[in-house]
């Protein structure tokens, strides 16, 4: 897994991005890879939904261990904001980490650090966290800024279903069904009763 660095630094840092892609086979299996070399992948399997739920459990790994850099550049910027094409920004804000996975194509998640102006215009992206902006309080005598992090109670967990049955919420309690509110309607069908 990636973490950050123990000794932040003023300078800007290249946004990072984590890609865990689930790949199928013509032999009716699937591997799971990760763009982080470290990370130790299952082997080939035949299980889908299995091979399903531990690529959304690694996304939400990747999730929980990153820092987010205050002061990381958008990474949607350095591809020429390739993932959302039809609007036009100027990268601007804070820096957040988001989470894009397209649940009816299942087969890929994407954590990077993006900027906030990016953030909302990423197709099927959701915000899990975001860099405290550190303030010139904060600053140590010789000028550096401490690492600003978000407490872990503070963090969003990841909610389950990333188009895989098994994987369950990170945090919290399980919630209830929502109930309708409606008013019961008499069972009458059409026809009848005239």
């Amino acid at each position: 897994m990636s973490t950050a660095a123990s000794e932040p630094s003023p300078e800007r840092v290249p946004g990072r991005v984590w890609t865990i892609r689930l790949t199928g086979h013509a032999d009716r299996t699937a591997t799971v890879t990760c763009t982080t070399a470290a990370c130790r992948m299952p082997p080939r399997s035949k299980d889908l939904a299995g091979m399903r739920a531990f690529a959304a459990q690694h996304a939400a790994a990747h999730a929980r261990v990153a820092t987010v850099h205050a002061n990381a550049w958008c990474h949607c910027a350095s591809t020429q904001c390739a993932a959302h094409p039809d609007t036009t920004v100027h990268c601007a804000g804070g820096v957040a980490l988001v989470l894009q996975h397209d649940p009816v194509v299942g087969r890929v998640w994407t954590l990077e650090e993006v900027c906030e102006v990016c953030a909302p215009l990423i197709p099927n992206a959701r915000v899990l966290a975001r860099a405290i902006r550190p303030s010139r309080a904060n600053q140590r005598q010789d000028g550096q800024v401490p690492a600003p992090q978000l407490p872990a109670s503070a963090r969003p967990g990841i909610p389950g279903g990333f188009s895989s049955p098994t994987a369950q919420p990170a945090e919290g309690p399980a919630r209830k069904p929502r109930r309708s509110h409606r008013t019961p309607r008499t069972a009458q069908r059409r026809g009848q009763g005239r």
